[in-house]
């Protein structure tokens, strides 16, 4: 197997991102290694620049997100880690791409129309086009599978498309069509200040996520002060209906710990929200404490950062040359 993921570099990560999707990244990384896979993960510093970008926080967010997925436990010994940027191969597929991709493909991607809202025409042509970029990201390393959430299988569904076109254009087998990995236990986290929102870093309340790098102190004071109901917590998930607050302290809970929210509430049924606020900050503890120190040690040695993203990218261009050099061959284009 070869496994490609991305992730765009926004600045500090919190639970949610952490039980959503980092997790999983570490174990997709140690499984696939242990069975002689390759596995990429990549900083989207390319798709970042689809909207106005300031140049000195973009780098910095970049370093930092970096330093984040390595303290959570991305290891260069066991997967390759770099930024986009680095690896000029991913924009001169994408251009290539651009003459396979259709622009009536394009125009029913659901994300482009919710990201570029009712300004349409002010929207940038990176923003219409970014799903060409993402399909070149995993077509470029011969990618066979790709791990996505609900909210990515259309752009895999373009990639696959995109894919085959070029090969049936071409009459060649250039691009390999990756399958989806969908992770089996994948968290939705919600707010603390509201269980019908995302957590998320956009929230402009502190109170309503966990940052990796928060304290202790800070954790436990957040889910003190996380919101709750007056009812007791019930016998079985049933009695979550219409109790979003509830259902995402309980959902968290289980993530942590690789239970059930039925686990859960076996230990906890009938009882109050201060003993359930109380496990839960002794559960984040234990499992985000390690890693704020490991962030709190990468970030004071921001060379040693970009040292890991150079030995990165010296090894995914390495691993792109082959196939961008058949794309170009295949187009009849010479270098």
């Amino acid at each position: 197997m070869r496994i490609v993921s991305g992730i765009q570099p926004t600045g500090s990560l919190h639970l949610g991102n952490y039980l959503g999707a980092i997790r999983n990244w570490v174990r997709m990384q140690d499984e696939n290694h242990a069975a002689g896979g390759t596995t990429l993960f990549f900083l989207a510093d390319l798709h970042a620049i689809t909207v106005r970008q300031d140049p000195a926080e973009l780098a910095a967010n970049t370093r930092s997100m970096a330093a984040a997925l390595i303290a959570c436990g991305v290891d260069a010994t066991r997967s390759v880690l770099f930024n986009q940027a680095r690896v000029p191969a991913h924009a001169e597929l994408c251009w290539l791409l651009n003459g396979t991709a259709r622009m009536g493909w394009l125009g029913r991607m659901t994300q482009f129309k919710e990201k570029s809202g009712k300004d349409r025409e002010g929207a940038s042509v990176g923003l219409f086009g970014y799903p060409v970029l993402q399909a070149a990201d995993v077509l470029l390393y011969g990618a066979t599978h790709v791990p996505v959430g609900a909210d990515q299988k259309q752009h895999l569904e373009l990639a696959r498309d995109i894919a085959a076109k070029f090969n049936t254009d071409t009459g060649t087998d250039t691009f390999v069509l990756p399958d989806p990995i969908i992770p089996a236990a994948s968290a939705r986290i919600m707010s603390l200040r509201d269980g019908s929102a995302k957590m998320s870093k956009s929230d402009p309340s502190d109170m309503s996520r966990i940052n990796l790098t928060d304290s202790d102190d800070q954790i436990v004071q957040k889910l003190k002060k996380a919101k709750s109901d007056t009812q007791p917590l019930p016998d079985t998930e049933d009695g979550l209906t219409d109790r979003p607050e509830a259902r995402n302290l309980l959902g968290i809970h289980a993530a942590l710990g690789d239970e059930t929210v039925a686990d859960v509430l076996t230990r906890h049924a009938g009882g109050g929200f201060g003993p359930l606020k109380t496990a839960i900050a002794e559960r984040i503890i234990g499992v985000l404490g390690p890693i704020r120190d490991r962030l709190v040690a990468l970030e004071a040695d921001p060379e040693a950062i970009d040292g890991a993203l150079r030995a990165g990218a010296e090894q995914a261009r390495t691993l792109a040359a082959p196939r961008l050099a058949a794309a170009y061959t295949a187009l009849g284009l010479a270098r």
